[in-house]
């Protein structure tokens, strides 16, 4: 493992998805799955996300639109969030999903919309 690229993937997977949701699914990591917890920090979010050809807000909405059209609703959610923490307002992860509505199909559009919407009533929840 390259700890320089792990270190600023944890960063930037901290910063995108948030440190609770980073935190729950390293301390859920076990001797089976700490392998792939590793792999995807280091080239996922290391390699990849730390690039300079595109912003995080691009990348979001790229993420926003496979993720939806593989129908991976975990992800989403996950996604969704980050897009928002991202600077992507609801209206263009909308529109990104209504892309997704004609290029991939009415159910995974539909099940992308409602996966946001229910982000988004979470996100404007009041705090405890």
């Amino acid at each position: 493992m390259n700890k320089a690229l792990f270190d600023k993937g944890m960063k930037i997977r901290k910063e995108v998805l948030g440190e609770q949701y980073v935190a729950n699914a390293m301390a859920n990591a076990d001797e089976f799955n700490t392998p792939l917890q590793e792999l995807v920090t280091e080239y996922c979010w290391g390699a990849i996300w730390g690039r300079d050809g595109l912003d995080r807000k691009t990348r979001s909405l790229i993420n926003l639109a496979m993720i939806s059209a593989l129908n991976r609703p975990h992800e989403l959610r996950a996604h969704v969030k980050g897009a928002m923490r991202n600077g992507v307002s609801n209206d263009e992860i909308r529109e990104v999903l209504l892309q997704v509505v004609i290029y991939c199909g009415v159910p995974a559009g539909v099940e992308s919309f409602r996966i946001a919407r229910e982000v988004f009533a979470e996100e404007a929840a009041p705090k405890a």
